[in-house]
């Protein structure tokens, strides 16, 4: 069984993915990767993607909870103990959906990895 908690952050990752009006095919790979690394089967998968617009997220009012937000993505990435380009650029990409610039995003990511490291 899926972990609650890790759960509803998947399907943050999959609402925020969607924030644009569609799902990149490197956003789909990510989720896709990530889901597998969370032992999320493909069917349930699916229906997430497939009622991914359907899912409300609340875009966090301060910079504390963005990131917050953004490190518990990362840490959803990196469950598998690789932190592939994809989930890197699918970070990235929610990052700037939650008003952040290109560098603040690379900055929080690298600082991420350094910790983790």
């Amino acid at each position: 069984m899926v972990d609650p908690v890790k759960l509803q952050h998947f399907r943050n990752l999959v609402s925020l993915s969607v924030a644009d009006g569609n799902i990149e095919e490197v956003e789909r790979n990510s989720l896709t990767r990530i889901a597998s690394s969370l032992e999320i089967p493909a069917d349930r998968l699916k229906v997430m993607l497939d009622h991914a617009r359907e899912y409300l997220y609340l875009v966090p009012q301060n910079n504390k909870d963005r990131e917050k937000q953004l490190e518990e993505m990362m840490d959803i990435a990196l469950v598998d103990g690789n932190f592939a380009r994809s989930e890197r650029e699918l970070i990235q990409s929610v990052a700037h959906k939650l008003g952040f610039t290109q560098e603040e995003a690379e900055g929080m990511i690298d600082g991420y990895l350094q910790r983790k490291g």
